[in-house]
């Protein structure tokens, strides 16, 4: 077998997987921070569970990233430090991010995960990074549908100017 073959595991990794990965890694250690200070303002109930799930995924993503890097021998970035509980009324009002624009902020970050996590799967050679990857995508797919679904029930989700004109033959 050559390098590329056998356990998915024994195999190196390329830079573009080390760096996507890295990368991917900074973004969602610095996404749990936001959504936990977004937690923090939120006061529609069903959106604090909605942040609450994305944290924990985020939480489990970041937990397996971090010993695929580590047992490749890859440095990790930062760490945020963790964002304190606090009570939304204890924030000025002017001062306090909305529910619409967190749900906003939420469902942009949900998004730009699907675009990375496709990406890195698309550049790997390495099938169990490729696999984590697609499960970490499945994961954000559902939790960006049930985004949608809030965002619509809630009356947030602006949409761009709808095209209805149909053009005749």
């Amino acid at each position: 077998m050559g390098v590329l073959g056998g356990n998915p595991k024994e195999e190196p990794m390329h830079y573009g997987e080390v760096f996507g990965i890295w990368t991917f890694l900074t973004a969602a250690k610095g996404m749990i921070a936001g959504n936990q200070t977004h937690l923090n303002h939120a006061g529609d109930e069903d959106l604090r569970k909605l942040l609450e799930e994305a944290i924990q995924a985020s939480q489990q993503e970041v937990k397996q990233i971090e010993t695929i890097l580590k047992d490749n021998g890859v440095g990790l970035p930062p760490t945020p430090a963790e964002r304190p509980k606090a009570s939304r009324e204890d924030i000025p009002a002017g001062a306090r991010f909305q529910d619409q624009e967190i749900a906003v902020a939420l469902s942009g970050e949900i998004a730009a995960g699907l675009v990375s996590c496709s990406k890195i799967i698309g550049e790997s050679t390495r099938e169990d990074i490729a696999m984590m990857f697609g499960q970490f995508h499945t994961q954000k797919a559902s939790l960006g549908a049930k985004a949608l679904r809030l965002n619509k029930e809630k009356g947030w989700l602006v949409p761009p100017p709808l095209h209805q004109s149909k053009v005749d033959d």
